[in-house]
């Protein structure tokens, strides 16, 4: 049907997908004036509503090029399209935004510095010269400024920075950068650093800086504590003060001689160097030349990343050398955002505060990532890649919220065949943790414009998120641990069939009231089957034995009935109530058989953060060792069984070199998980595997199995979105609640 406009014809369009905070409307106003389309774009709540008027073939290339020429950070989607009838049109215009189906909302996460805006930041004619807050469509805040949608100025914290007239100008401006650049500032209208007691503000910290002080910064989603890298007084100081003695600390790397400076430091491989200069500029682990006592003790990685804010490119270029950058919290908890908040958590630790004043409407930790098997593997979520949005295999009922665990909480919204994940909210031992978890779960339904109708949680009682799932005032249901391992990372992958998922991890309460953590589930999401397992051991004092690997080492001598001491520790006592199983649990997990290989090594008999253990462990490895058979049979009900007992004269023998006895105990789990896989793929002809729960964010490990499993005819599967660890726990509840409505 014609438009009426001689032979133009009008068109709609319907873009969904990742439309909004990312320069859209101001790239289809562009693209409309070089193909000569007359209409209009507006934003609806979540997605791009276009009428386009003109000559067919360059409506034809207007539609092509939406998708095609899209900006770098968009994801759109061309969900609609139709000729319809309209009056002739006279050029392009972009509507006030109006508010649409709230359900289709895509909130984007926070972009990098973009070059144009770092070149304009450097130049001393520009008018934005040296601003720590320059942005533009391409790059800048998103997720910690939004505060509701559609993603338009005032709805967003600069809503209480009114624009000058140029930048208001520049916002105006089709042909200007900043067209409807929703954080759009300058020096004049913007926000502004603040350090106590100076003038300049960002001289005075890197003042601090140079003299070996410990700086909280605010940044784009909380704060950083910052000390100069190559200072290891310094470093030692921020250490001591965070109660952080040996978990490993990050590098932040100045942008001008950053990937000099990485291969100083680390043997970076290609897809490690991509990752680091990715638009989600995440943390990446690269592998150290050279052993240090200073950043990371004990482990053979380094944690890097690039600048990605203009205040970090500005800071790190006057500084002149590498930083290290920690969260600002008080280990465990959630970053801070908030100005008070900092000065009152963080005065113990830091000897200055590099403050703005552009509110953070929510916290995003840095993210971190792995590359294992030869692709990137999350291991937090965080600035840059959350809110994580993933398509749902199967729709859910209604509208659910998933909690989560206990651990590297994040917490997941699910309607339809949507599914959004947060970024990291921390370990949910503290109220602030808490509090945030209500915050966000709020946040993010607001947001999105859904409201649950029903709750997932841990199955485990005692968790914080269970317990505050029961105070809600909605429906609950619990989730097996292990179960919502095993769907978060069937999910990923959708393919009909049945699996075999190996969880390893810490501990996750089984469906027989013990401690699960090395299991073989067998089915599909809503009907897994525990199939395998280890022989079972106790865990000697509980929840302490997380904490003090010697524990577990002790457990496996006496379960064993050989002989191993923890050299001063008086056993005298628990030695009795091992006999008498009080306060003794029994477990499977096989994150507990690393914390005791390690301690048998003698590399860690307590540890002073989640995971030590076994990344000294891994750390000290030689890759190539020898694997010890290990039995597997059958128990009374029918559960198939490894012993992890031929294991411990190899671990205790100390006329074997250290990496041989840590690599056998690697290449000996990996052809147990095998020997595992071999046996169900006999009773159920399955062929495909996966492997999720933390133990496989151990990378020797995990591509010993990916070697061993592919040349037994298996296909192997490691979470690409999610972490592998409890991470993914939440969209891994709504994945069973979608299974099993």
């Amino acid at each position: 049907m014609t438009g009426g406009n001689g032979g133009a014809v009008t068109h709609r369009l319907t873009v969904s997908g990742r439309v909004q905070g990312v320069g859209f409307r101001p790239f289809i106003y562009r693209l409309a004036q070089r193909e000569g389309v007359s209409g209009w774009v507006r934003n609806l709540a979540g997605q791009v509503d276009i009428l386009a008027q003109g000559d067919p073939p360059a409506l034809h290339r207007f539609a092509a090029a939406l998708i095609r020429e899209a900006p770098p950070a968009a994801r759109p989607l061309l969900t609609a399209a139709a000729e319809v009838t309209s009056r002739p049109l006279c050029g392009f215009t972009i509507l006030p935004s109006e508010a649409g189906s709230p359900r289709q909302v895509h909130v984007p996460p926070d972009l990098f510095t973009c070059d144009d805006c770092l070149r304009e930041m450097s130049d001393p004619n520009d008018r934005r010269f040296g601003y720590p807050f320059i942005n533009c469509t391409q790059c800048g805040p998103r997720y910690t400024v939004i505060t509701a949608l559609p993603y338009d100025r005032a709805n967003t914290t600069l809503a209480g920075f009114p624009l000058c007239p140029e930048c208001s100008a520049a916002y105006g401006d089709p042909a200007d950068r900043r067209f409807h650049a929703e954080p759009v500032a300058c020096p004049v209208c913007g926000p502004r650093l603040r350090y106590a007691g100076s003038a300049d503000p960002l001289d005075a910290a890197i003042a601090a800086l140079h003299n070996g002080g410990v700086i909280a910064i605010k940044g784009v989603g909380g704060y950083h504590l910052v000390c100069d890298a190559g200072n290891p007084t310094a470093v030692a100081a921020l250490r001591a003060r965070k109660h952080r003695p040996h978990k490993p600390l990050a590098l932040v790397l100045p942008q001008d001689d950053g990937l000099a400076t990485l291969r100083a430091l680390t043997c970076p491989t290609a897809d490690e160097i991509a990752l680091l200069t990715s638009p989600m500029r995440p943390i990446v682990l690269v592998r150290k030349r050279q052993a240090d006592a200073v950043l990371a003790p004990g482990v053979n990685e380094l944690g890097v990343m690039l600048p990605y804010s203009p205040l970090h490119h500005l800071l790190l270029r006057r500084f002149g050398g590498a930083l290290v950058a920690t969260s600002g919290n008080v280990s465990g908890e959630p970053v801070l955002t908030d100005d008070p908040d900092a000065e009152a958590r963080l005065g113990g630790i830091a000897d200055g505060f590099l403050h703005h004043n552009r509110p953070i409407a929510r916290p995003a930790d840095d993210p971190v990532y792995r590359v294992i098997a030869g692709r990137p593997r999350p291991i937090r979520l965080g600035r840059g890649n959350a809110p994580l949005e993933i398509e749902l295999p199967v729709a859910l009922p209604h509208p659910i919220l998933a909690l989560g665990g206990q651990m590297k909480a994040t917490i997941a919204l699910g309607w339809g065949r949507r599914a959004v994940v947060s970024p990291h909210l921390g370990d949910l031992e503290s109220p602030r943790a808490l509090g945030l978890l209500r915050q966000v779960a709020t946040d993010l339904q607001a947001l999105y414009g859904v409201q649950a109708e029903a709750l997932c949680c841990d199955n485990h009682p005692n968790y914080a998120s269970t317990r505050r799932a029961r105070g809600w005032g909605l429906p609950v249901r619990p989730v097996f641990h292990h179960a919502a391992h095993a769907s978060a990372l069937a999910a990923e992958y959708p393919r009909t069939g049945d699996w075999i998922v190996f969880t390893w991890d810490g501990a996750g309460l089984g469906s027989d009231g013990s401690v699960w953590g090395g299991e073989a589930l067998v089915g599909t999401p809503g009907h897994w089957q525990r199939r395998a397992s280890f022989r079972s051991f106790p865990l000697l004092g509980g929840d302490k034995a997380a904490r003090q690997p010697w524990r577990s080492a002790l457990a496996l001598a006496w379960e064993s009935g050989s002989a191993w001491s923890p050299g001063a520790q008086n056993t005298d006592l628990l030695h009795q109530a091992w006999q008498r199983g009080v306060n003794c649990p029994p477990t499977s997990s096989v994150g507990r058989l690393f914390d005791a290989a390690a301690s048998m090594l003698g590399l860690a008999d307590t540890i002073s953060f989640e995971g030590q253990a076994a990344m000294y462990l891994e750390a000290v490895a030689a890759a190539a060792a020898q694997p010890v058979p290990l039995p597997l049979t059958r128990d009374a009900t029918g559960l198939w069984r490894t012993d992890w007992a031929p294991l411990l004269p190899v671990l205790r023998d100390r006329r074997l070199a250290a990496a041989e006895r840590a690599g056998c105990f690697h290449t000996s789990l990996a052809a147990a998980l095998v020997a595992q896989a071999e046996t169900l793929r006999a009773e159920t002809g399955i062929t495909r595997i996966g492997l999720t729960g933390g133990v496989f964010q151990n990378r020797l490990l995990t591509e010993a199995v990916f070697a061993l499993a592919g040349q037994a005819g298996f296909a192997v599967f490691l979470p690409d979105a999610l972490p592998c660890n409890d991470a993914g726990l939440s969209f891994g509840q709504l994945i069973e609640a979608a299974a099993c409505p």
